[in-house]
């Protein structure tokens, strides 16, 4: 059986950011990552339907370590895709992936201070074992979109789509599309598809989302690249971008009222004073209750002012043979129905966890620094922000991860356990792993995650300037994280050595 030090799940963002930080402050350390599908990745290979991007910008979503060269800040998916390749293949971390495994569960022996990994590959079961646990495999099933069952949607002759299973061999073309849902994806297929040949585009959805948009290309960040070394104007970015998405979401925090008007004023300027903003974009809640839905150049508004693609707001009734009948009685014709109705929520991977033979329920325990399980030893999972670019958290993350093992190392121990008493854990109140966000994938399985309490260390906080005060510069050892089973101790599982070409 192969042993690594760490064994890191995913070949995604979270994935390379981990084995990234962890070369450079462990670099004693021998590691493997294991990927369950046949590339390296994640979402932006996962995802291919038209005009796929990020909806967030390329210099917080880009590696800290890495800067992004390219001059659109708002990157389509393939070169995000490129980028993470490229950073993989650049530092040597390519050779230590093993893909097309996928880990089926993960069981921790306190006696040999270790995990062992199971997981299929070409129909076989492999088992590894590893000392730390990274789990980086993102938050939801690759291979199980959110499919609500509308009423007689077997009558619908034309093709329907979930965006997260595309069909390669799809044509559009001079065809009536609709898209249920009012998300990123639907946002982003809408200008794309209509832009793109399609004969017209409604985007289908039962309330309005906060639509903002930005402009592609970063100018302060593509003035900078001329004045300054490429690594110095990218950091600067980065910190400038970083900022202003906190600031803003602190506003909307303190001010609902005062971006709730300037959000819905911009949306009125790019549409007219004819266009039925109120209806269509205006929602009920205020600002970052849900996720916003960014937009590059004003596309999805140009779209609808070429009269190329249309929004309804409406409930659905039933499908019908020729397309989608709503609420009030109006029937949308259509060739083809793509569902953009989101993902499912997965926690942990989907890998089933156990603690000396003791299944792990999450929901049974609580956040440490949103990263760790109480009770749980030497496992960091990653979980990026829903009001920020993924990659800050999970930077933050990474760099936590290999403090963790290099104080283990100082400190002469093979076990970190976050510990909560039970006296500190009747006396906190217990409240979601994530605060006031009702958006419904994570609604549908908030009850799936762990518990997090009002006070540090114990917070998920969802806000990057207090996680770079929590994680990034306090001290690894704290009252409520636990370091024991000293090397040496009985049960020492040794320190063999992985292949390196994996």
């Amino acid at each position: 059986m192969d042993h690594v030090d760490v064994m890191i799940i995913g070949a995604g963002i979270s994935g390379i950011s981990a084995a990234w930080h962890l070369q450079k402050m462990c670099p004693d350390k021998s590691y493997m990552i294991l990927e369950g599908r046949d590339a390296v990745g994640g979402t932006w290979d996962l995802f291919r339907y038209p005009g796929m991007r990020s909806d967030s910008d390329m210099f917080t979503l880009g590696f800290i370590f890495k800067p992004w060269k390219e001059a659109k800040a708002i990157a389509d998916g393939p070169s995000i895709l490129s980028y993470v390749n490229e950073t993989a293949d650049e530092h040597g971390i390519s050779d230590r992936i093993r893909l097309d495994h996928q880990v089926k569960s993960a069981s921790w022996s306190d006696s040999d201070a270790t995990w062992t990994v199971e997981a299929e590959h070409d129909g076989q079961k492999k088992r590894l074992s590893c000392n730390m646990l990274l789990m980086c495999g993102g938050y939801y099933k690759y291979d199980d979109p959110y499919q609500p069952e509308w009423d007689r949607m077997e009558d619908f002759k034309g093709t329907i789509v979930h965006p997260q299973l595309w069909p390669e061999d799809l044509d559009y073309r001079g065809k009536n599309v609709v898209i249920i849902g009012s998300g990123a994806t639907a946002m982003t297929l809408v200008p794309a598809m209509a832009n793109e040949g399609a004969g017209h585009v409604t985007m289908v959805q039962r309330s309005p989302t906060y639509v903002v948009s930005w402009p592609s290309e970063d100018k302060i960040a593509n003035r900078l690249r001329r004045w300054l070394p490429g690594r110095l104007a990218y950091a600067i970015t980065r910190w400038k971008n970083a900022r202003t998405e906190l600031d803003f979401y602190r506003r909307t925090r303190i001010e609902p009222e005062v971006v709730k008007a300037e959000l819905i004023g911009d949306v009125k300027a790019l549409l007219g004073s004819q266009y039925d903003v109120e209806k269509h974009f205006t929602p009920s809640y205020n600002p970052w209750d849900q996720r916003l839905c960014l937009i590059p150049d004003d596309d999805l508004f140009n779209s609808i002012n070429d009269g190329k693609a249309s929004v309804v707001t409406e409930e659905i009734d039933s499908f019908v043979e020729d397309g989608l009948k709503l609420a009030n009685g109006q029937v949308l014709k259509a060739d083809i129905i793509i569902s953009a109705t989101g993902l499912q929520l997965q926690v942990m991977n989907g890998v089933a966890l156990s603690v000396d033979g003791k299944p792990v329920n999450v929901a049974d325990h609580w956040s440490y620094k949103g990263m760790m399980l109480s009770d749980v030893p030497n496992m960091i999972q990653t979980f990026g922000y829903i009001n920020a670019s993924w990659t800050l958290r999970a930077d933050l993350t990474s760099d936590y991860a290999a403090r963790v093992i290099k104080s283990m190392d100082e400190t002469g121990n093979r076990q970190v356990t976050p510990r909560l008493s039970a006296e500190d854990a009747a006396a906190m109140p217990a409240r979601p792993w994530i605060d006031d966000f009702p958006a419904g994938y994570m609604q549908r399985s908030m009850h799936l995650l762990p518990k997090q309490g009002d006070r540090n260390p114990w917070r998920n906080t969802q806000d990057f300037g207090e996680d770079k005060k929590l994680v990034k510069y306090a001290p690894v050892e704290d009252a409520d994280l636990e370091f024991s089973n000293p090397v040496g101790g009985s049960g020492a599982h040794g320190q063999a050595a992985v292949d390196e070409a994996a």
